[in-house]
């Protein structure tokens, strides 16, 4: 099998919890995931600094951009799946395998930046240009700079959806950056309210709000290890999604249904430190 520049999560029933429990426990953040280089592989960390606009610290605080400041993104072309690729923000070395091979290549991203450039505006046939934003990142959502944040008995739920498909499949596709135990499927919809004012809550002792159901695009309907596209799955899922919106989400929100995670942004001058095991307090 080809070598892995990154050990994965492994796949574990650890993660399903209490998820499908009548009384579920306190809420409690069981995994942070980050993504140094909007649009490419994951960090899995066990703490998380949160900035004072309510990021994660070096979470998408990389991008490549093309000569018109465009942002080369999986949603815009499908060969980012093709490429597996691992920033690390702290040791700033950059590691890059095609999937297709064996063969992984670093760089040290301020000795060589030139070079990792060079290369990947080979494989992308672009002209692209690594660019970075330490104090906040290139988020999508520039209204709401948090975290996205999701349950994992939501991603089950999904993964029921679709036979074939696992729990890691599902959390690949969706890429939210924290997950929540001891909940109830679709939890993160109490994070908005109808009215579209924001609803406070804290993990562990920071404080952030929850904003809107989050929008999703075309990348969650694709392998993301292949790009290969599952056929009608934005139709299928927004059907499904409706079918079982809990009966206390905020209907009035959804001007669709393929949305999935809930936004967020931090409170007033946020800042501090999220753990792997804090809980959750509406």
């Amino acid at each position: 099998a080809p070598k892995q520049v990154l050990k994965q999560p492994s796949r574990t029933s650890a993660f399903r919890g209490v998820a499908h429990s009548p009384e579920p426990i306190m809420p409690q953040l069981v995994r942070i995931a980050i993504y140094p280089l909007k649009s490419f592989d994951p960090l899995q960390v066990y703490r998380a600094t949160v900035l004072p606009n309510g990021a994660l610290q070096h979470d998408r605080q990389f991008a490549l951009i093309d000569p018109s400041g465009k942002v080369l993104t999986a949603k815009r072309t499908p060969a980012v799946h093709g490429l597996e690729l691992v920033l690390d923000p702290v040791v700033r070395t950059l590691a890059a395998r095609r999937r297709s091979d064996t063969e992984v290549l670093r760089w040290q991203i301020d000795d060589r930046r030139d070079d990792l450039e060079r290369w990947l505006s080979d494989y992308f046939s672009l002209d692209l240009r690594l660019i970075e934003e330490p104090a906040g990142g290139f988020p999508d959502d520039t209204e709401a700079t948090g975290p996205t944040i999701v349950s994992v008995a939501s991603l089950q739920a999904v993964t029921d959806w679709f036979p074939g498909l696992t729990l890691d499949d599902v959390r690949g596709r969706f890429r939210a950056n924290l997950e929540v135990d001891g909940v109830e499927p679709f939890w993160e919809d109490r994070l908005f309210q109808a009215d579209s004012t924001s609803l406070p809550f804290r993990v562990g002792s920071v404080s952030f709000e929850g904003t809107n159901p989050c929008q999703r695009c075309v990348v969650p309907s694709r392998d993301p290890a292949t790009g290969e596209v599952w056929p009608e799955f934005s139709r299928r899922f927004a059907e499904l999604r409706e079918q079982q919106l809990p009966p206390w989400a905020a209907r009035e929100r959804f001007n669709h249904f393929y949305r999935l995670a809930t936004n967020t942004r931090g409170v007033g001058s946020s800042g501090g430190l999220i753990r792997v095991g804090d809980a959750i307090e509406l």
